[in-house]
C-alpha cells in the first residue's frame, strides 16, 4: 500500500505540473440548463429516484435525521462521512442550486469546486440524466433542514489530499452520459440506465483495483465489498447470482420482496431490497430484470474442490443436527415457506465463502418488505461456536447433498470473526 501510495502522489505531481489542477478544481462552465419549476410533480419524481439510488442509507447516521448525514462509510483508506442533504443554508446543500446539484452527480464536485470522494458513487451516478438529476435536488429542496455540520473524513495520507484525488480522477474517471442502445427495446434501455446509473450496482457487484476503481463494471462479475468483507456475487454467472435463467416475474419477485422459492437476501442486499428496491415501481423492476437476465454469460464455476478430511466432515455433520436440521432438514430441503433449503443453493457454493462465514458468525436477516413483512432470521453462533466449529459446519453445508464446494478452513472464519 505504500508503494501505492507513493505512485499516487508521482501521478498527481505529474499532472498538476502539468497545469491540470486548473481544469479539475475549477468548475466547468455554467450550462446555461434552466432551473426547473419546483412543482408537486418533479418533488415526486425526485422522491421515487431517491429511492432508487438508495440515497437516504448513505446520507443517514444511525440514530440520526433522513439525509443530514453523518454516516461513516468505510473504505481501506480510511473512513469517508456521508454530507449533509437538507436544504439548510450553512451546513447542507441549502445554497446550492440545480447546476451545483449536476455537477455532484455528474462530475463528482462540490459546489466550490472541490473534488468528491467516490463512495459518493458518481464513477455510476455520471451517467444520470439531467432531468433525473433536477428532480433528485428538488425533492431534497423539500426535506426538512437541519443543521448538521458535515464531519470531517478520517484518511490517511496521502488519500486525505485533493491532489492524490485528482490524480485517481486522472487515472479511474471521466464524466460521461448513458447511450441507449438502439438495437435494443426500450424496457432493455430503461433496465440499463437504472443498473449502470443512480442503481449503482457495480458499486458492490464488481472487483476493485488495490485504488478502489471498479473493474469491469458493466459485466457485474461480482467482487468483495472492501471493509465489510461480504462477497456481492456475480450477476452474468449462472453458478453465482446470474438469473438468464430464471422467469423475468421470478426476478421481480425478489428486487420486490427479498425472496422466491429459490433465492433470497440477506447482507448488505437485505438492505438495498428493505431500503430501495422494494419501493421501486413495477416497470422498473420489470426494466431491470430484463436487462439482468440479458447479461452476457460469465461463467466462472471452478473445478470440484476435493473432500474435507473425514473428521471434519464427521464434525460438520453433527453440529449441524444439533444446530441446524430443525429448520433446514436433515437433507437441507429447508422448509417450504419458511426456512430455505440449502441443498442446491448456490449461495453456499459460492467459490467465495465468506457469505456463508459471515450468516453462521453473525446470523442471517431477510429484508421486511410489503412483500415478505415478517420474515424468519437465523440467529448467530459466534458465541456458541469456535472458529474450527463453525468451519466445520460450513464444510459440511459445501460438500453434501452433491455439492462439491471448498473446504472451509478455522483461519478463514478467524478472518470473518
Amino acid at each position: 500500500m505504500k508503494r501505492l501510495a507513493v505512485l499516487l502522489v508521482a501521478g498527481a505531481g505529474l499532472w498538476l505540473a502539468g497545469g491540470a489542477l486548473v481544469r479539475i478544481l475549477s468548475p466547468e462552465s455554467v450550462s446555461g440548463h434552466p432551473t426547473p419549476k419546483l412543482d408537486a410533480a418533479l418533488v415526486e419524481r425526485g422522491a421515487y429516484l431517491a429511492r432508487v439510488g438508495n440515497c437516504n442509507g448513505c446520507h443517514q447516521a444511525p440514530g440520526g435525521a433522513a439525509y443530514a448525514g453523518g454516516r461513516g462509510i468505510a473504505t481501506p483508506f480510511g473512513t469517508v462521512y456521508a454530507s449533509n442533504l437538507t436544504p439548510d443554508d450553512d451546513t447542507g446543500l441549502g445554497r446550492w442550486s440545480a447546476e451545483d446539484f449536476w455537477h455532484a452527480v455528474h462530475d463528482g464536485r462540490s459546489k466550490d469546486g472541490r473534488l468528491l470522494y467516490p463512495a459518493f458513487p458518481y464513477p455510476q451516478y455520471t451517467l444520470v440524466k439531467r432531468e433525473d438529476a433536477d428532480a433528485l435536488h428538488a425533492y431534497l429542496r423539500t426535506r426538512p433542514a437541519v443543521k448538521a455540520p458535515n464531519r470531517p473524513h478520517a484518511l490517511r495520507f496521502p488519500y486525505d489530499t485533493q491532489a492524490a484525488l485528482a490524480a485517481w480522477r486522472a487515472l479511474f474517471f471521466r464524466p460521461g452520459e448513458f447511450v441507449p442502445e438502439p438495437s435494443r427495446p426500450a424496457e432493455w434501455n430503461r433496465g440499463a440506465y437504472l443498473v449502470q446509473g443512480l442503481g449503482h450496482c457495480a458499486a458492490c457487484h464488481a472487483e476493485r483495483n488495490p485504488l478502489g476503481a471498479t473493474r469491469d463494471a458493466e459485466a457485474l462479475g461480482g467482487g468483495t465489498i472492501p471493509v465489510q468483507g461480504w462477497y456481492a456475487p456475480s450477476l452474468a454467472d449462472a453458478a453465482e447470482a446470474g438469473v438468464a435463467a430464471w422467469p423475468l416475474d421470478e426476478v421481480v419477485a425478489l428486487l420486490k420482496t427479498g425472496r422466491t422459492a429459490t433465492a433470497s437476501v440477506i447482507g448488505p442486499m437485505a438492505e438495498v431490497v428493505a431500503r430501495s428496491t422494494q419501493h421501486w415501481n413495477n416497470a422498473d423492476a420489470r426494466a431491470v430484470a430484463t436487462y439482468l437476465t440479458s447479461l452476457p454469460s460469465q461463467p466462472t464455476a471452478p473445478p470440484p474442490a476435493p473432500r474435507a478430511a473425514p473428521a471434519v466432515l464427521e464434525r460438520g455433520a453433527q453440529l449441524y443436527e444439533q444446530h441446524c436440521q430443525d429448520c433446514h432438514g436433515r437433507q437441507g430441503e429447508g422448509v417450504g415457506g419458511v426456512y430455505p433449503a440449502l441443498a442446491g443453493r448456490r449461495a453456499v457454493t459460492l467459490a467465495e465463502p465468506a457469505n456463508v462465514i459471515k450468516v453462521l458468525l453473525h446470523g442471517g436477516y431477510a429484508p421486511a418488505t410489503a412483500g415478505n413483512p415478517r420474515p424468519h432470521g437465523m440467529p448467530p453462533y459466534a458465541h456458541r461456536l469456535s472458529d474450527a466449529d463453525i468451519a466445520a459446519v460450513a464444510t459440511h453445508v459445501r460438500q453434501s447433498w452433491g455439492h462439491r464446494a471448498g473446504e472451509v478452513t478455522a483461519l478463514q472464519v478467524q478472518r470473518q470473526r
